[in-house]
């Protein structure tokens, strides 16, 4: 990339140039070959410009002396012209008339560089803000996932230890699953983004161990459709809106998940009882504002998410997959 744009830098000043003396010599005057010295003042001019683009212009800029620099550059231009005047085509002019004539050659190349110069710096810090923006996106997701891990995690934990305790015989099964869930969150979850596939059997494996964990304390209702398990969606997502379902329902309450995917539209509604005292508490809000963060990073304008706060607390999440 880097030596893309040096050699378009260069491109440009060699093709500005030769135009430049082109311009001059066979437009503006068919005098120029034998009368008028434009060759000689070219290569002043050639150092002018460079002097203006390497050492003059940056340091104003740094500095921010831009009105101090417009005097400087109306005075380069001024002497300049009068340099070409006076020294190389000695036409005897008057001031006014020799800028009328001549001052164009001088200002032309003058504007044009550095207008290029001030280009491609604005395109270098278009760059540079981009790539720390990307940087700062996946930060942020790396960071919005180490939130949801652990949780998810230690629920798991939790469901199999007090399984243990009452059913020994079946907790290998839970294991195996426990397993399953462990390989998703820590190396299929580091994508960008995985099949639904493998998601929707993370939630499969996540609403057992609930509905064991819960048996006699809970109703859960839990329904799937998908039509195409080969779409991509981002990780962790769906898991988020479940859990906290879980976590803020009430006892000997129901929780209802259903999960739809119809011609690459996915649709997850989730309903539960809450304690309207602690509704408006940060940690009730925290994981579903994680949430909608990694989906304006993620999802942007293709994804809805709607919080209703009634007699039951209801989360509906569409988004569009590829």
């Amino acid at each position: 990339m880097p030596l893309k744009k040096h050699t378009s830098q260069i491109l440009v000043h060699i093709l500005f140039w030769a135009l430049f003396v082109f311009v001059s010599l066979f437009v503006f005057s068919k005098y120029y070959w034998r009368e008028n010295p434009f060759l000689q003042y070219v290569s002043i001019l050639v150092v002018i410009v460079y002097v203006n683009n390497l050492l003059l212009l940056p340091f104003f800029i740094k500095k921010r002396l831009y009105i101090l620099y417009v005097f400087v550059f109306a005075a380069i231009s001024f002497f300049a012209t009068q340099l070409y005047c006076n020294v190389f085509a000695q036409c005897g002019c008057s001031i006014m008339k020799c800028l009328s004539d001549y001052l164009w050659q001088t200002l032309v190349p003058l504007i044009f560089f550095s207008f290029i110069l001030m280009l491609y710096r604005f395109l270098d810090k278009q760059d540079e803000v981009e790539h720390i923006k990307q940087e700062h996106l996946e930060m942020e997701l790396k960071f919005l996932k180490s939130q949801i891990n652990p949780h998810v995690l230690f629920n798991n934990l939790n469901t199999i230890y007090s399984y243990a305790l009452e059913k020994p015989n079946e907790t290998p099964e839970l294991i195996l699953m426990l397993s399953d869930n462990l390989k998703h969150v820590l190396y299929e979850s580091n994508a960008e983004t995985i099949s639904l596939e493998k998601e929707i059997q993370f939630i499969d494996n996540y609403m057992t161990f609930q509905t064991i964990r819960t048996e006699g304390v809970k109703q859960i209702h839990y329904s799937k459709s998908i039509e195409s398990n080969n779409l991509l969606i981002a990780p962790l997502l769906l898991i988020t809106i479940i859990e906290n379902a879980f976590k803020h329902s009430t006892l000997h309450s129901d929780i209802s998940v259903t999960i739809t995917e119809s011609k690459g539209v996915l649709e997850c509604v989730c309903i539960n009882d809450y304690d309207k005292e602690k509704v408006s508490s940060e940690e009730f809000k925290i994981g579903l504002q994680n949430l909608e963060k990694r989906l304006d990073l993620i999802y942007k304008e293709n994804y809805r998410l709607d919080f209703t706060k009634g007699e039951t607390f209801k989360v509906y999440l569409k988004l569009k997959l590829k």
